[in-house]
């Protein structure tokens, strides 16, 4: 009788214990890493403002936060370098 209380209910207990503790450490450590303060160096962009539209990949971008690139006089305003990059002359 004692070994079938053992064998059969505090041992997959324990276990089911064991792997909870586990996997509440992982995501506790997960969770931290995301919600992490912004470092005191980073760039600080007003929000809102007018946004305008990246010609090669259609996202909007605010104009503060964009790379632009003079073309024929006109001012482009695109999401990232990469897409600055990409942007060819028709």
């Amino acid at each position: 009788m004692m070994r079938f209380l053992i064998v059969e209910l505090l041992l997959p207990l324990l276990v089911l214990w064991l792997v909870r503790g586990l996997l509440r450490s992982l995501f506790a450590g997960l969770h931290t890493s995301v919600a992490r303060q912004p470092s005191r160096n980073a760039p600080t962009i007003q929000t809102g403002g007018e946004l305008k539209k990246d010609p090669v990949c259609g996202t909007f971008v605010s104009v503060d936060a964009s790379v632009t690139k003079r073309v024929n006089g006109e001012l482009l305003h695109f999401c990232s370098p990469a897409c600055r990059d990409k942007y060819r002359v028709a």
